[in-house]
């Protein structure tokens, strides 16, 4: 063992059972927490859209009202986007990250377990509503727009349920700031010996890039929900109020400023996960290592530069619009990068077509499609004809639902034993799972584009009784559900897996050992330990004296 680079810490638990969750600050405990938290939300999320989509399967009202539906898509929105994709991805970073750059831990282990616990409390404040006399649940969509935002509910007991909703996205922001920073000193200040930028893992590089995007991007919006709070609550006119000076596209600005990055934050990672799955599958190693690191830095940084191909519509100038219908053409060309650089580690290999390759595929497919529609309505006369339509909703869940749930069960698939303590799923479900889930989607959104070339717009409770219309919405629905026994089997397939308890002790894919999967196999990856080097690294607050101290004495000279 002297030989080796890790060691086993010596201690283990002080705490059993549940205390030991409640105050644990390993980064893999907080990472599996992160992943049931994100599944528990996205379970939650799944159930209001399965209301939406069964009320739409027919014109006329079915089974709720005008503003209920309001509640629900808005519920929706919000849970999908912040409580279950970002703590899944969240879930992923942390439990691999460390282990990749073979740290012991997150840099700030007690600011890594306050990230996760400020999830619960904000997804109590986003439901909570539901359960109080009086109260509205988030009714103004997952953007929250004003006039609408600023104005309802003002001075009734309605209203304290948009209220709860700006102080439960405050905290989910706190919590991925939190997280992000401590990723970026992870990164930076906490690599093992011969860990270098330029041969770490490429998941690591999307979670680098991923976090540059929230440290930047996230400040902006929370500035804007405080400001959003203040016209509510304090009588302040940022927004709305007229002879005030206040301006309501401003709100727009500030939120996709966030928003349009945020896409990119919830593929970043799994692009990083499809980084280690399709060399593994392929018997090949990932064609154009550096130009893929780049690519994702350069996604990070173009993702700045095209947050108002949301607003061609609110009368922006026409100059600025052909900017950043320009920028949004731009951010295709690193995204075609990957896809090509996948296509070609693809290209002669020797592929294993198990149930995470099936997801990465799948993910390739879904997103090509978001893509391609995105730079659709990145041109400005389509968008004016397609803006608000579902055709926007198409491109939106292809884009962001197809590639990152896709994406994260090619993780889970992928990390299963890992996660487990060595447990192993059941393939062939699987493999329906997969099936079930690709054509389930598909039935599910494809139809949208024709709903919104049709003219059906989005956010809407009933429509016009015409056949196309309500054909192409009973096929969307019937996909849905669908896509709802997926999941089902899913956790079925977790729950028989734990049940049968069939363990595995090595990498069950073969292939090219990565850093994760050796240091597993020999036993160094164990729940509530750190990997520690032979000769315990000096702690980060003593390099960094150590180096002011120098930077001190060359100042003196």
């Amino acid at each position: 063992m002297a030989a080796a680079e890790f060691v086993m810490a010596q201690t283990s638990h002080k705490r059993k059972g549940l205390m030991r969750w409640l105050t644990t600050t390993d980064h893999k405990e907080i990472g599996l927490m992160y992943l049931w938290a994100g599944f528990i939300f996205f379970v939650l999320g799944g159930i209001a859209a399965l209301i939406m989509r069964a009320e739409l399967f027919r014109p006329g009202l079915q089974f709720v009202t005008g503003a209920q539906f309001n509640e629900l898509f808005s519920l929706h929105g919000t849970t999908m986007v912040f409580l279950w994709i970002m703590p899944a991805l969240a879930g992923l970073g942390n439990y691999f990250v460390p282990i990749m750059v073979k740290a012991k831990d997150m840099a700030f282990p007690r600011v890594n377990a306050l990230s996760f616990w400020l999830i619960p409390p904000a997804g109590l404040l986003l439901y909570l509503p539901m359960v109080l006399k009086g109260v509205t649940l988030v009714n103004v969509t997952w953007v929250g727009y004003p006039p609408l935002s600023t104005t309802f509910g003002i001075g009734d007991l309605s209203g304290l349920g948009l209220d709860m909703w700006i102080f439960a996205l405050i905290l989910l922001g706190m919590a991925s700031t939190l997280g992000s920073v401590n990723f970026l000193v992870t990164i930076f200040k906490m690599r093992g010996p011969g860990v270098t930028l330029h041969n770490m893992p490429l998941f690591v590089w999307a979670q680098l890039a991923t976090s540059v995007l929230l440290v930047f991007s996230l400040p902006v919006v929370t500035v804007a929900f405080l400001m959003l709070l203040f016209d509510r609550d304090f009588g302040t006119h940022f927004f709305t109020g007229i002879g005030s000076g206040a301006e309501p596209i401003l709100y727009q600005h500030l939120f996709w400023f966030f928003g349009h990055p945020e896409v990119y934050v919830l593929i970043l990672p799994l692009m990083g996960v499809l980084n280690e799955i399709i060399p593994k599958f392929s018997r090949r190693p990932i064609f154009g290592y550096t130009s893929m690191a780049y690519a994702m830095l350069g996604i990070a940084i173009v993702g700045f530069l095209v947050w108002a191909h949301h607003m061609f519509t609110t009368g922006i100038n026409p100059t600025v619009r052909a900017v950043f219908m320009f920028n949004t053409m731009l951010v295709g060309v690193p995204t075609g990068i990957k896809v090509f650089n996948w296509l070609t580690t693809m290209w002669g290999g020797q592929i294993s077509l198990k149930a995470p390759m099936k997801h990465c595929l799948g993910f390739i497919w879904l997103f090509v499609i978001g893509g391609i529609t995105g730079v659709m309505l990145g041109a400005i006369p389509v968008d004016y004809a397609l803006h608000d339509s579902y055709f926007v909703v198409a491109h939106f869940h292809y884009t962001m639902v197809g590639g990152a749930v896709f994406g994260i069960f090619a993780g889970v698939f992928y990390w299963y034993p890992i996660l487990t303590n060595g447990r192993m799923y059941n393939e062939r479900m699987a493999n329906w799972q997969f099936w079930m889930m690709f054509v389930g989607f598909n039935l599910t959104f494809f139809p949208q584009f024709l709903l919104g070339l049709n003219g059906m717009p989005r956010r809407v409770v009933d429509y016009s009784p015409l056949p196309s219309l309500t054909l192409f919405n009973q096929i969307s629905t019937v996909g849905a559900f669908l896509i709802a026994a997926s999941v089902g089997l899913f956790l079925l397939n977790v729950a028989v897996s734990h049940k049968r308890n069939l363990r595995v002790a090595h990498d069950p894919w073969g292939g090219a050992r990565h850093i994760e999967w050796k240091l597993w196999e020999e036993g160094r990856v164990v729940l509530g330990e750190g990997l520690i080097v032979d000769h315990e690294p000096e702690p980060l607050a003593v390099k960094e004296a150590r180096y002011q101290a120098t930077l001190d004495a060359e100042a003196a000279l």
